[in-house]
């Protein structure tokens, strides 16, 4: 697929290894012993040895090449735990460190911390804030970054051409509040927090050879509509030009006026966005999770993600309800990006 052949580029040109957090599930195995049979990349798959053998036999899994640990048993369990208490300096103990790292969401985690993997791939049974909370305590924000939030790049063939969407934030942030200091003062305003993610989900679908055009959604389009969410969105284009100048984003706007040429003509004919928008951010996560699952059901795309954004190393969640070939496609995507 075309969408993965710069994935696949990198990882030819420099060689990575992924973290499974999650080592016996039958879909990570099969997954793992589809990279390994390729050579894609390197794996590490967290788990008691016995009990990965023992699953990966009964699914007829090859993953013999794989590095498989057992965070019970590793052998530089001290140097890590002194490493995690060292990052969490008063917020929590050795003791406290090392009970975390006894589970692989953390262990899998400061594994990419310390330099032993390049990216994680996690959430095949973890729950999405059992993920994304050791990586936010761990791996941290990158420069600049001030929230960690989601996108999904959705592809789908249609008359012979691909056609490639990104939404966000659709996974992480469930709403936006300005954010206060100690003493009540605002610190980062909602709107400035939605306008990263915008940003950030604009640099995803970038990446992924989308040329973004961004559209900030809505249920008013210029002015059409009122309502706290209405300014969120209006507000958030404009911070989302402080950041990038460049970025081509507007709105807000309903959804018929950032897709439909016809209706922007009518709604807002001097916007470069309005009618030929690929990249739509969502104010609630409600409307943003909801509007691609319509896309991936009745729209007929398949949807990769959510491709966490903000991080400091590639640290992706998989859907509780993901198969075999979304963990093989989501471990090239987040080794890819490494």
């Amino acid at each position: 697929m075309a969408m993965f052949d710069k994935l696949l580029d990198n990882l030819k040109a420099s060689r990575k290894t992924i973290v499974f957090t999650e080592g016996t599930d039958e879909r990570i195995l099969s997954a793992a012993a589809k990279l390994l049979g390729e050579d894609i990349m390197d794996v590490i798959l967290c788990g008691n040895a016995d009990e990965v053998k023992s699953a990966a036999a009964g699914g007829n899994f090859d993953v013999s090449k794989a590095t498989v640990i057992d965070p019970v048993t590793y052998d530089g369990m001290d140097e890590m735990v002194a490493k995690m208490a060292e990052l969490r300096r008063g917020k929590m103990t050795e003791e406290e460190c090392r009970t975390a790292l006894s589970k692989s969401n953390y262990f899998g985690t400061m594994l990419v911390k310390m330099g032993k993997a390049d990216a994680l791939l996690g959430g095949a049974t973890y729950s999405t804030a059992d993920t994304v909370r050791p990586a936010l305590q761990i791996i941290k924000t990158k420069k600049g970054s001030n929230l960690v939030s989601s996108s999904f790049i959705l592809f789908r063939e249609k008359d012979g051409a691909e056609e490639k969407i990104a939404m966000g934030d659709c996974a992480i942030n469930i709403s936006y509040q300005d954010r206060l200091d100690k003493d009540g003062n605002v610190v980062l305003t909602a709107a400035q927090q939605l306008a990263e993610v915008a940003v950030e989900t604009a640099r995803t679908a970038d990446y992924f050879g989308i040329d973004p055009k961004v559209a900030v959604l809505s249920f008013s389009t210029y002015g059409s509509g009122k309502g706290a969410t209405v300014q969120l969105s209006h507000d958030a284009v404009i911070e989302a030009r402080k950041i990038d100048p460049d970025l081509v984003i507007d709105g807000e706007f309903q959804f018929d006026a950032a897709v439909s040429p016809e209706v922007a003509k009518t709604k807002c004919p001097d916007s470069k966005v309005a009618g030929q928008a690929n990249t739509f951010i969502f104010p609630l996560i409600e409307a943003g999770n909801i509007g691609y699952k319509i896309a991936q059901r009745l729209g007929g795309y398949e949807a990769y993600g959510p491709i966490l954004q903000g991080l400091n190393a590639p640290i992706n969640d998989l859907s509780r309800g993901c198969n075999a070939d979304e963990v093989y496609k989501m471990a090239i995507i987040t080794a890819g990006m490494a």
